[in-house]
């Protein structure tokens, strides 16, 4: 019964995708419209199968585009300027060839060219202001939207973040928001641009001679379908080209993460060669929709020349036979090789939007992931002052990457204001899933979880959490100051604050001997502290922020067994009224509660006060002997039970 292999109760990650909101289920009853939503996608899934995106994708950016409507105006009246000087120089160009040479006056074709010098400056001026608009529209547009993204996924619930990848997710906020910068910052401009010159060209081009004009709108066509469905290839294996980079990016993530326990273990070079596979992986992604995108411009500059060529020709012809003069044949030339350049950059361009297409949907998915966990439309307000009575009434409740095992069977329990409970039982008996219950990190799938009377789904989660203070087993140390990390919970606190909330967890001692104090930075993670040091900051942390409810998860486990005499005689003031759930296995914190409640599969088995259970001679008593068999712990006191 107490040996049996179960998961914990506590937050389960994994590196499994989901598969897209297409083809996947939702097992888990209020997951449902989440898990529809959620960005993540099983890595099985093969590639023929991905949604492609299309030009579309690059829709939900806009808003964030039109908050800089002045910005936006004064690069299209920049870029309407650049054009249409462009469009002057083969008028310019005709009469020189005509009048000038053909009539030898040189003063004419001084004034031609006088005039062209003006021309190209207003051509430079206007290219360098719209440059400079679009460039710094692009820059301002990507930070807003990394914002926006990275606002978004701290709203998003513990399970999301159960399926997702941390390091894919920092994929999407860095290389997939660098692509989304280059549609607004450079190839939204040259597409306006080319745009604009084609449109020109043509209708200049129409104006200079209706009848070779025809043979190139004829040829459009034979020149754009092939581009479009080319294009389609181009923006599959793009997709996966990003896909593969994202692979790549999680896997390092997580191996810089665990450096220690992966070189602990030997295993440096085969992680490398793990990264370097993934690395190849995305290599050849990005090498096909290089080969696919190299394809298509070759396809479209030779489309293009070739009808260039052959416009010259036919009007070579005309120019022999006296139907067309030179000035005429060079005026149509260039506006056909602007018209011709234009289209091939959009073909260019096209291949650069469908690369931004599918990173700007992948970041949209973000966006678009509605939490699972939210406010409630219209939310009560917890009752003023804070009580802190807890209450669970028949709650059962499932992780939703594990539907098949059920983490609580119709829990039922009350604790009351100011009251302290210890919950012992087995590893997966279900302690950790009250407190993320609690913490309203999940909902239940049936059954209430209530604090102050209201149940926690009725409530603004952050106001809910508000009361709540929590020290966990593995506590998170952020990689600022010592300082900031306990001002973590009340920024506003003072640093007397602090430093006696650091007193009271006795951290001060050892904080005052760094090099640098309470300024000391702590490195990513907290790697430069012991775990024991790590533990007390986090109770530091609990200590100031001073909530009515206190949630302690193995909050002693990693002190040695001095400092957990000085910092549980600091919780024992802490705890002093305030309700207390408290998930510990060290005699002390379990006789120091009023009431123990043992869990076994998800249930209550026995509750009661330590030495009325012992005499029960039940669960709770097993547990104990088993551990008193163990011998003494470090501290000169017998352990009860594993967390």
């Amino acid at each position: 019964m107490i040996a049996r292999n179960r998961m914990s109760g506590g937050l389960y990650l994994t590196s499994v995708r989901q598969t897209s909101a297409g083809t996947r289920t939702a097992r888990h009853p209020h997951m449902a419209r989440h898990m529809a939503r959620s960005p993540a996608r099983s890595q099985a899934r093969p590639e023929t199968a991905r949604p492609r995106a299309a030009l579309g994708a690059l829709k939900p950016l806009f808003p964030f585009a039109a908050r800089y409507k002045g910005r936006i105006a004064s690069a299209v009246v920049a870029l309407v300027a650049a054009s249409g000087a462009t469009l002057v120089v083969p008028i310019a160009v005709r009469r020189v060839v005509d009048l000038g040479f053909s009539h030898g006056e040189v003063g004419m074709i001084d004034a031609y060219f006088g005039g062209l010098i003006g021309v190209v400056a207003v051509l430079a001026v206007a290219s360098a202001a719209r440059y400079y608009c679009v460039v710094t529209l692009g820059e301002r547009v990507v930070a807003d939207l990394r914002a926006a993204v990275f606002a978004r996924l701290t709203t998003l619930d513990p399970a999301f973040f159960d399926r997702a990848r941390s390091g894919e997710l920092v994929s999407r906020l860095t290389a997939d928001a660098a692509q989304v910068k280059s549609v607004f910052g450079v190839s939204l401009s040259i597409l306006l641009r080319n745009l604009f010159l084609f449109t020109g060209a043509i209708g200049m081009m129409v104006w200079t001679s209706p009848r070779l004009s025809v043979l190139v709108l004829a040829a459009i066509p034979l020149i754009v379908f092939p581009l479009i469905l080319s294009g389609r290839g181009v923006r599959r294996r793009s997709r996966a080209a990003q896909d593969r980079l994202a692979d790549a990016s999680a896997f390092a993530t997580e191996a810089v993460g665990a450096v220690r326990t992966m070189q602990a273990f030997g295993m440096a070079g085969a992680t490398a060669k793990r990264f370097a596979a993934a690395s190849e992986d995305a290599f050849l992604a990005s090498r096909a929709s290089a080969r696919a995108r190299a394809l298509l411009t070759g396809v479209a500059i030779f489309l293009i020349s070739a009808s260039v060529v052959g416009v010259l020709w036919y009007g070579a012809q005309g120019v022999a036979a006296g139907t067309l003069s030179a000035g005429q044949l060079s005026q149509f030339v260039l506006y056909a090789v602007f018209g011709a350049s234009a289209l091939g950059q959009l073909s260019e361009v096209y291949g650069e939007l469908t690369l931004a297409a599918g990173a700007a949907e992948r970041l949209a998915e973000i966006l678009d992931t509605v939490p699972a966990i939210g406010a409630p439309d219209r939310p009560r307000a917890l009752p003023t002052p804070p009580r802190g009575e807890i209450a669970f009434e028949r709650v059962r409740f499932h992780y939703p990457t594990r539907p098949e095992m059920p983490a609580l069977h119709d829990l039922s329990f009350v604790v009351a204001p100011g009251e302290r409970v210890a919950l012992v039982g087995p590893s997966g008996a279900g302690k950790s899933t009250v407190l993320q219950l609690l913490l309203r990190f999940y909902d239940p799938e049936s059954g209430t979880v209530r604090v102050d009377g209201v149940p926690v789904d009725a409530v603004e989660p952050e106001a809910l959490r508000a009361r709540m203070a929590l020290v966990s087993q593995d506590p998170t140390v952020f990689s600022g100051s010592i300082l900031d990390n306990i001002r973590y919970g009340r920024p506003e606190a003072s640093e007397a604050e602090v430093e006696r909330a650091a007193a009271q967890a006795h951290a001060d001692g050892f904080i005052r001997a760094l090099p640098e104090g309470y300024a000391t930075l702590v490195g990513e993670r907290g790697v430069t502290l012991s775990g024991g040091q790590r533990q007390r900051i986090a109770i530091a942390r609990a200590i100031l922020k001073d909530a009515p409810i206190l949630l302690l998860d193995e909050a002693t486990s990693a002190l040695d067994a001095e400092s957990e005499r000085a910092v549980q005689a600091a919780l024992d003031v802490l705890m002093k009224d305030r309700t207390t759930l408290v998930i510990a296995h060290r005699l002390a914190t379990i006789r120091a509660a009023d009431r123990i409640l043992v869990m076994e599969d998800g249930r209550i088995a026995e509750q009661g006060t330590h030495d009325a259970l012992l005499a029960r001679g039940g669960l709770y008593a097993q547990l104990a002997s088993l551990q008193f068999g163990a011998g003494m712990d470090p501290a000169g006191e017998r352990q009860v039970a594993e967390v």
